[in-house]
């Protein structure tokens, strides 16, 4: 069981997407901003992330920066979810291991999370 911390600052999407990978087998936990998650990243044992890019208080950008400058976190995987803003994510590969554009499959999105915790692993 992996550790997935969630940023969404869309509540029903950050619950569709709790509910989803913890009927998977995850335990997922999910912030409304960048800033609450940073925080959740620093007190669990943070496997995989998953981040909006527009959120208050904290970019999914500014986030995925934060999380990288980190020497004990900075290897944790992170997958950006986004609107408009997911060709910036791609355009941060050093950042974003994986860019998904919504809406999303969130069979398609489950796969790469399961391929970045196995790749991690290795």
């Amino acid at each position: 069981m992996a550790v997935i911390v969630i940023a969404e600052d869309e509540f029903l999407l950050a619950d569709m997407l709790v509910a989803f990978l913890e009927e998977a087998g995850h335990h997922a936990i999910a912030a409304s901003n960048g800033l609450a998650a940073l925080d959740l990243v620093h007190k669990h044992e943070t496997d995989l992330i998953v981040t909006d890019f527009m959120m208050p208080a904290m970019t999914g950008l500014e986030f995925a920066q934060a999380v990288r400058s980190d020497d004990a976190k900075g290897n944790i995987p992170i997958i950006l979810v986004s609107g408009a803003q997911a060709s910036i994510g791609r355009a941060h590969p050093n950042l974003f291991d994986a860019v998904f554009d919504k809406p999303y499959v969130l069979e398609r999105l489950l796969q790469t999370i399961e391929d970045l915790l196995a790749k991690r692993r290795d």
